[in-house]
Parts: C-alpha cells; sequence; structure tokens
C-alpha cells in the first residue's frame, strides 16, 4: 500500500482551527515546531521570539528540564488513575504545593482541566455553598462587562465579550454584570494600576438593591481582564469590590487563569492588590502550559461547609475525568520546583518597571491611542481602522510573526504577556520589533 501519511500531515482542512480565522490561516499558515526557553521554531526554521507565554501559560519557558523529567518519569510509573473514589501521591502533593503559595486561608484544592472549567467548578462551589449554608436564595452571579470567563455555559453567561455571547442563546438566567473599567479618557497612558475608575466598583451595591443582595451568591472578577487588552483594576476598585461582597454576604470570585502563577511579580494577583477573594480560579501557568491542568482553590470554611453530611456520601456531584491526572499533576509539581528554585513567582516585579519604561517609549508611534502595563504585562491600544476594526492589530500580528516575534492581539489591542524567564535585552528585542511593526503598517 502506497504511503499517505504525508499528504494527511499536510492536508489541513480537517482540522476546525478554535478562535482562529481558519480560511485566513489555511492560506497562510503559521507553523510552529519546536520550542526551547524563550523561542519558537517555525516549520521553515525561523526563531520567533515568544511575548505572549504561548498563551499567557508557559511562564517558566518552553522545555524546561525539571517539567520534561517529571512528565518522563510519570508516564513510566502511573499514567491513569481515576479521581473519583481513588487517589494517586501526586496529586495530593501537587495541591499541598499549591496552598504553599496560596493567600492565607485558601487551602482546599479541586482540579479541573483548564481554565473554563476552573470557573464552572467556582461558580458551582459558591451555589452550592450558600445552599448548604441556607441561603438557597442565593442564586444569582455578577460578571462584569469585557471580562472573560472560559467558553463554558456558566462563564459565557458571566463573561462580558460580545463574540463570545451572541451566537449561544439565552445562557444562564439570574446573571447581571459590572460595567467595565476602562476609561481611555481619563486613564491613558498609566504606569500601573489607573487613578481614576474605583467608583465604578459602587454598582455592585446598585445591582444588589435591583435584585435584594439576598439573592446574589457570588462576584466573579479577573483582576486584570486580559482577554479584552489588558484592562487594569483602578486604585482603589479591588478593595471596594470587597467590601460590598463582605457587607452583603457574596462570595468573591478571582479568576487568576493569567494573573496566577507569577505574572504580577507575586503568586498571585490576590497578593499584588493585597485583596483575598474566597474562590480562586487558575489553570495556564499551573503546569506552565506543558499539559492542560487547572485547580480552585477554595478558602477552609467553604470546603468545610460542604463535610457535614455523612462520611460514606459524595459531598460534591462534580469533577472531571482526568481531574488530578497523574501526568499533569507531575507537571505541576515540576513547574512549581521550576518557579521556587528560578525565583520566577516574584521575577516580574525586578523586571517590571524596566518593562514599563520600554513599553511607553513606544507612545509616540504612529496609531498609538494608549499603552498600559503591570506587572509583566503589558498592552498597546491602536486606532482602528475606519470600518474594519480589528484589522490593523491583526495586520499588525502577522508583519510581528515575519519579523521573529509572536504577538497577541485582541480587538485592535496588542496584548504581551512574555515568559517570566525573559531577559532586559529580549524585553529590548519585543518591543523594538514591535516598535517596526507599528511604523510598517497601514
Amino acid at each position: 500500500m502506497p504511503d499517505h501519511s504525508s499528504e494527511l500531515i499536510n492536508d489541513l482542512n480537517s482540522f476546525w482551527m478554535p478562535f482562529t480565522a481558519n480560511r485566513q490561516f489555511k492560506s497562510n499558515p503559521r507553523m510552529l515546531t519546536k520550542a526551547k526557553d524563550m523561542h519558537y521554531k517555525t516549520i521553515d526554521g525561523r526563531s520567533i521570539l515568544d511575548g505572549t507565554a504561548g498563551l499567557w501559560c508557559v511562564n517558566a519557558g518552553h522545555a524546561r528540564p525539571k517539567i520534561i523529567s517529571a512528565i518522563q518519569k510519570q508516564v513510566t510509573e502511573l499514567d491513569y488513575a481515576p479521581a473519583f473514589q481513588m487517589g494517586h501521591p501526586k496529586a495530593f502533593e501537587l495541591a499541598n504545593k499549591i496552598t504553599d503559595i496560596t493567600p492565607k486561608n485558601l487551602n482546599k484544592v479541586f482540579y479541573t482541566n483548564s481554565g473554563s472549567e476552573s470557573v464552572e467548578t467556582a461558580l458551582k462551589i459558591a451555589l452550592a455553598y450558600h445552599k448548604l449554608n441556607g441561603e438557597g436564595s442565593r442564586t444569582r452571579l455578577i460578571g462584569r462587562e469585557r471580562g472573560y470567563h472560559g467558553v463554558n455555559f456558566g462563564g459565557i453567561s458571566v463573561g462580558g465579550i460580545v463574540a463570545n455571547r451572541k451566537m449561544f442563546g439565552t445562557l444562564l438566567t439570574g446573571v447581571d454584570h459590572l460595567p467595565h473599567t476602562h476609561q481611555l479618557d481619563k486613564n491613558a497612558f498609566s504606569k500601573g494600576q489607573p487613578k481614576y475608575g474605583a467608583e465604578l466598583a459602587d454598582d455592585l451595591e446598585r445591582i444588589a438593591m435591583l435584585h435584594d443582595p439576598s439573592t446574589i451568591a457570588a462576584v466573579i472578577i479577573e483582576p486584570i481582564a486580559g482577554s479584552t487588552g489588558v484592562l487594569i483594576p483602578p486604585l482603589g476598585y479591588l478593595e471596594r469590590i470587597r467590601e460590598i461582597c463582605d457587607k452583603y454576604g457574596f462570595l468573591l470570585i478571582f479568576d487568576e487563569v493569567i494573573t496566577g502563577f507569577g505574572r504580577l511579580g507575586s503568586p498571585f494577583a490576590a497578593d499584588f492588590f493585597k485583596v483575598t477573594p474566597d474562590i480562586m480560579s487558575t489553570a495556564k501557568g499551573l503546569t506552565s502550559g506543558v499539559i492542560p491542568m487547572g485547580a480552585v482553590i477554595v478558602k477552609d470554611n467553604i470546603h468545610h461547609k460542604f463535610m457535614n453530611g455523612p462520611e460514606n456520601l459524595i459531598e460534591f456531584f462534580h469533577g472531571y475525568t482526568y481531574s488530578g491526572n497523574p501526568i499533569a499533576a507531575a507537571a505541576g509539581i515540576g513547574t512549581l520546583e521550576t518557579y521556587s528554585e528560578e525565583n520566577l513567582l516574584s521575577r516580574g516585579s525586578s523586571l517590571a518597571n524596566y518593562w514599563e519604561e520600554k513599553l511607553h517609549s513606544l507612545s509616540d508611534h504612529p496609531y498609538v491611542m494608549d499603552i498600559r502595563n503591570i506587572g509583566l504585562i503589558g498592552a498597546i491600544e491602536l486606532q482602528p481602522i475606519d470600518g474594519a476594526p480589528t484589522k490593523r492589530a491583526f495586520n499588525a500580528f502577522l508583519k510581528a510573526f515575519e519579523k521573529g516575534c509572536l504577538i497577541r492581539t485582541t480587538g485592535d489591542i496588542i496584548a504581551l504577556s512574555p515568559p517570566l524567564i525573559i531577559s532586559k535585552n529580549q524585553i529590548d528585542e519585543l518591543v523594538n520589533c514591535v516598535g517596526e511593526v507599528l511604523k510598517e503598517i497601514e
């Protein structure tokens, strides 16, 4: 029989790609074949500087030895074990390592396989907690405009991105949304947290009065809204949200899928902003993107509420076939050990000022409407092309790839979030690349 394997590999028709302009991609594919440390290699052998940590997730850099070794060893020992009424050592070891770095009283870990699943899990825990607490009327969930909480029905219901919602019906009922905090007219070119906008948190109290506070279960917020262009919380905003939640008994959920594991120069955004949620959703950086895995971390008092029935009965009817998967757990342990040994969870704080200086050096470049930054995150907002929104930024993405740099675009915003191992010279290279692109696009 003839060997058609090479033909199959080169046939791009079967794979329906996620969040992708499929026809554009397949007409001119951008194929990555290898990765090491700060760089990808393309199918034609070019080196691409990773300015996005893959997709906000490769915090430790690519192909790190301790993570690779952990996976290789685990797959020879135990490839899979069910997490339903069974266990394996690595899942417990990883949970302990996670809670070693979480804020105080966030000590219980529920495993998922992605950020989307972490959000769904967090919302279900919040609803179930109130029911067990004798407050079954608390069923409403509050999200935020321009928030991204994954792609499952709960996540898109509390999320606030139009394109993620418009095709999928009425979604969950009993959901309301806070306004977003992006005020370009007042806060353009802010360095770190913007000065204006803390008062927008007061809308939570207005929403509470509209529905009655006794009906609201939880408020879910990204400390930094990443997917709609790095929207940084104004000074005092998160503190006010926490205050209102405490006042009325709402659980506060932080979606830390992009901010967790060192992105801001601290283990979590909760540490950076000194605001502790009741529940925290994580994924991405937990395994440095190597194996899909997420984790929801909850306060002790929430977990304890589930532990009051007969000991032989299941306390929480929820979970996933791959919750705490052995190979994923091993990858998580290897990742957290890499973070610890190389001080990566705090490294962003030592680079933040340099990162800020370099990013804002682009403020006078063509089409730049705003630049914002915090930790090792940055965004460059571009003036849209009349009648063709998103086109200018997408053209910047394509041109940057041609020049050897990977950036991410959302709408007409360039978002940057490099691996935490990035050097100052590589920051220079990345920013210079973006600067050249801005001068060449139309």
